[in-house]
């Protein structure tokens, strides 16, 4: 391996912050996986408008991410002479993101980190592992070790990040003259297609004309 070589490492935790490392060692890769899988996406409600032929995409949600990769154990003592136990390998990868830990009743969490710029903050998916090669008493020497990683984001991060803008979130409004209900919930949400829950939560039969109003609730709106 050349000088400077960055090797892959997952590391466990026992907190959903990250903060709390797990006792037992990272795991380090023998092996630099030859590629690396990250899947990110957006969802979106489609709705056909009535004077439109064509469909409109409303945003829904953005998903967690997913990053996968595989990763070659080779126990041989060509790679590293003293790595040369498969079983220990596999068991202590199994320690780091896989196995039940009974401190936090789950398995752990995992931040897996390749250099400085490739850093993952999730939870283990899926752990399958295929055996290639092997010594005369039928012991296995070489694995290929496929896993896939679901990004994790602790509750108390999810509020700090969310924005005030979102439609989940109450909001107190002072109403001032010339004001109606499609063009607040434009300005507060960006969409003014809630004034409908918005009037009925605040016992309104106006929409437009809020003459007399001072003050609305613009309550949580949780997208179907």
């Amino acid at each position: 391996m050349g000088a400077g070589l960055q090797l892959l490492r997952i590391m466990a935790y026992e907190d959903e912050e990250f903060q709390n490392a797990f006792k037992g060692k990272p795991y380090t890769v023998m092996i630099n996986p030859e590629s690396l899988k990250w899947d990110r996406s957006v969802e979106y409600n489609t709705k056909q408008s009535p004077d439109s032929s064509s469909a409109s995409q409303k945003y829904r949600s953005t998903p967690s991410e997913k990053l996968s990769f595989d990763i070659v154990i080779d126990c041989t003592g060509i790679v590293d002479a003293k790595r040369v136990d498969l079983t220990a390998e596999i068991n202590l990868l199994e320690k780091t993101v896989y196995t039940y830990n009974g401190k936090i009743h789950r398995p752990n969490f995992v931040k897996v980190q390749w250099g400085k710029n490739l850093v993952f903050k999730g939870v283990l998916t899926t752990f399958d592992t295929s055996y290639s090669l092997f010594k005369p008493d039928g012991s296995p020497l070489r694995a290929k070790v496929s896993l896939a990683f679901t990004e994790y984001i602790s509750p108390s991060t999810v509020k700090k990040e969310d924005k005030k803008e979102s439609p989940d979130v109450t909001h107190l409004v002072n109403v001032v003259e010339g004001d109606t209900l499609p063009g607040l919930c434009q300005k507060i949400w960006n969409d003014n297609s809630y004034f409908v829950q918005v009037a009925q939560y605040n016992g309104l039969n106006k929409f437009r004309n809020l003459k007399g109003v001072k003050n609305l609730l613009f309550p949580p709106i949780i997208n179907e």
